[in-house]
């Protein structure tokens, strides 16, 4: 079972350490959606994603690093 758009910690933590040298706070939400899709654990229809879930993952992503 992979990722959904929901599991936005369990992204969070698969995107710190796939780019463990990108800051979350300058990665713009059309890459964001890009690099979620692009995990290999990740399993969810791409027209699921919005603005909140993409902001979320953002959010929950800056907490991880901090």
């Amino acid at each position: 079972m992979g990722l959904k758009w929901t599991d936005t910690l369990d992204i969070a933590i698969e995107l710190d350490e796939k780019y463990p040298d990108a800051d979350p706070l300058h990665v713009n939400f059309v890459e964001l959606r890009e690099w979620v899709l692009g995990l290999e654990d990740f399993d969810d229809a791409p027209e699921h994603s919005g603005e909140r879930i993409l902001e979320a993952i953002q959010m929950a992503w800056i907490e991880e690093r901090e």
